[in-house]
């Protein structure tokens, strides 16, 4: 492998990665949100206790993905500078917009709401983690805006050696973009609600005794996750649709992908301009696996319903043992869309190949043992923190409680 291809795979592992904490802090927060307007608003203690345990795996989480982004700006800057130089205005923009929005609305007023139990008004401190909420949404937005350029570049002309915009408005309301954010936000309410059902999975077969906290924490997941399952499906049929009829060589087949790969080729020099052949079948596999979530939980839901969940042990196991499967396909989604852009960083502009950065391949098959090596750890690390919090159930909150108090806050 040369440096183009180690630079690839390093960025290949590195999102994919740190999209695993960005997945579920973009599912769980909205879910948190609701279970705290729930106690602010009804009073009821069972409310607040679900709203502090999921919270202190957010917030867990959250720190994570914090962490996660830095290595991942360090990565970037290490290996493609030549993106940088050439569409920093139009990339790098949106990028360093959502840096500084995470770091001084979404943090701050995350830490407003961690320290703010019992110390801000009620309805004041659920305000806060609806910023906190519509904040993570909006960076989302902003790092979808800036792989939409990539995808699909618009508003922009050639200044020299380097693009220039001249349209900010259709950059910001790039389809590519848009329809990106509505598929990926159903996307993780569909991981961040399964993986609340598989949890709460987990404490049933364990015969919990706290059977109406889980089993609230079991409907609202599987209610949530099996309706985002539907606008997770649309929204990834309407964004094939429109690679179909406006970039069909990121799906590598048909006629018209074949007439476009040609002009290319006239235009760019010779080259394989098609997506690879596994690109179709990735997202058959993505479709398969949110249609069996369909299937699979409308009968958990329905049971549910007639309180006779709590008995079903296999239907337990499966959602336990199906908790990384939403993570996996979000994962494969993303490689798909990275992938199916290929030879291309910026969509018939730039070739990757022109892109990275002027560094040896010693160089970063380093850094790519390196950054590898950390995120492994901090994955592995993390997942075990949020697994061993998840076990321990609620009986042993932290999350705005006295410091060294182990005992569940009530009615504060």
């Amino acid at each position: 492998m040369n440096a183009l291809d180690l630079a690839r795979l390093e960025f290949g592992i590195t999102t994919s990665l740190h999209f695993l904490f960005v997945a579920l802090t973009l599912g769980l927060a909205p879910l948190i949100a609701l279970l705290q307007t729930l106690w602010v608003v009804r009073g009821n203690p069972l409310h607040e206790r679900l709203t502090k345990f999921w919270g202190q795996i957010y917030v867990v989480n959250y720190g994570l993905g914090i962490i996660s982004g830095l290595l991942l700006e360090f990565q970037f800057a290490l290996n493609w500078s030549g993106l940088t130089h050439f569409a920093g205005e139009l990339f790098g923009a949106p990028m360093a917009m959502e840096t500084l929005y995470a770091f001084f609305v979404e943090s701050t007023f995350l830490g407003l709401w961690i320290f703010g139990w019992g110390r801000l008004p009620k309805v004041a401190h659920l305000l806060t983690f609806y910023v906190v909420t519509l904040a993570a949404i909006g960076s989302a937005y902003l790092i979808v805006v800036a792989n939409g350029f990539l995808q699909n570049p618009v508003g922009f002309e050639r200044a020299g050696d380097a693009l220039r915009v001249v349209d900010l408005g259709a950059v910001f309301t790039n389809p590519a973009a848009l329809l990106a954010v509505g598929h990926i936000l159903p996307a993780a309410l569909m991981v961040g609600g399964f993986f609340m059902a598989g949890v709460s999975a987990w404490h049933f077969r364990r015969g919990t005794g706290e059977v109406p906290f889980f089993r609230l924490s079991l409907r609202l997941g599987l209610t949530v996750g099996y309706v985002a399952t539907f606008f997770t499906i649309g929204f990834g049929d309407a964004s094939v649709l429109w690679v179909v009829r406006n970039q069909p060589t990121k799906l590598g087949s048909g006629a018209e992908a074949l007439r476009v790969a040609e002009r290319m080729a006239a235009e760019h020099g010779p080259g394989d301009y098609l997506a690879p052949a596994w690109v179709p079948i990735a997202l058959t596999v993505m479709l398969s696996v949110a249609y069996l979530y369909v299937l699979f939980a409308l009968v958990p839901i329905v049971l549910l319903g007639q309180g006779r969940i709590e008995r079903r042990r296999f239907l337990l196991g499966v959602g336990v043992w199906t908790i990384p499967l939403p993570f996996l396909t979000v994962i494969l989604g993303w490689t798909v869309r990275e992938i199916g852009r290929q030879p291309w960083v910026i969509y018939d502009v730039l070739p990757t190949s022109r892109a990275v950065s002027d560094v040896s391949t010693a160089g970063v098959l380093a850094s790519l043992v390196i950054f590898t090596t950390l995120y492994v750890t901090l994955v592995v690390a993390g997942y075990l923190l949020i697994a061993r919090i998840a076990r321990r159930g609620p009986e042993s909150l932290v999350l705005g409680g006295v410091l060294g108090d182990a005992e569940p806050v009530r009615g504060r």
